[in-house]
């Protein structure tokens, strides 16, 4: 993909996770990594809303987190310190995606961390991280850490904190993140009943992680389009809902 194609994707993104409610006022962040060997990424302007970010001013940034090009904004540096970490250790880490949404901080609250207790939850079914916390990230030395935690999987819980993942496109991160926040909505609701869970057979559990990962070839049917599809259908929203994000 070019610069402006990935500007304006991760723009989409901003816009979505703004129209489904998983913003944090100006706090948290989504980066991308731009082609070259230059080590360059896009971040939001920090002091910005997601309603009012933009393919063109969106921060460009090296992998210090130091804007290089001229814009008058600045950029967030507990952001940085997260997703300059991932983005040095994980060559497919391409987008990295964070947020503080209420579903995901009370997961991230939990002992147990993410259950399977749905369908939806069972996509990260022996692939979540979890990192505990050690205060606002504004210090490097937690870097190691929080990729060590991470290691290779999609996405992390950031205990006491929030939710993160990674992906090899924005698209990619922005439906991992939608579905791992669905699956922290669906569990705080699910317990707040006091009822007794039911959480299917671990092999079941396994098993569809792998179905709805692509990564199953057992099953009669397959579904490769699914994401694909999704994906479609979320710009043609972002095209309604906000169509200045190309600008």
């Amino acid at each position: 993909m070019t610069e402006l194609s990935l500007r304006r994707e991760l723009a989409a993104v901003y816009r979505l996770v703004a129209h489904f409610r998983m913003t944090d006022l100006i706090f948290t962040h989504i980066s991308v990594r731009l082609p070259g060997p230059e080590q360059h990424f896009l971040i939001n302007p920090y002091g910005l809303l997601f309603e009012e970010i933009t393919a063109s001013n969106l921060v460009k940034i090296d992998l210090s987190g130091k804007p290089v090009e001229e814009s008058p904004h600045p950029v967030n540096p507990a952001g940085f310190v997260i997703h300059s970490a991932i983005h040095a250790a994980r060559a497919d880490a391409h987008c990295v995606l964070h947020t503080h949404t209420r579903a995901g901080c009370a997961v991230a609250a939990q002992e147990h961390g993410l259950l399977p207790l749905n369908q939806i939850s069972m996509e990260f079914y022996g692939r979540l991280g979890y990192h505990d916390y050690e205060g606002v990230a504004l210090n490097l030395a937690e870097q190691r850490r929080l990729v060590a935690d991470l290691g290779d999987h999609p996405a992390m819980i950031l205990r006491n904190h929030g939710l993160l993942t990674v992906g090899e496109t924005p698209a990619q991160a922005f439906l991992r993140m939608y579905y791992l926040d669905k699956a922290c909505e669906i569990q705080t609701t699910a317990t707040a009943g006091g009822a007794r869970l039911v959480i299917p057979d671990p092999d079941i559990c396994e098993l569809t992680a792998r179905q709805l990962t692509a990564e199953d070839d057992s099953s009669d049917l397959q579904d490769d389009r699914a994401y694909d599809l999704a994906w479609s259908a979320l710009l043609r929203l972002a095209d309604r809902i906000a169509p200045d994000h190309r600008d």
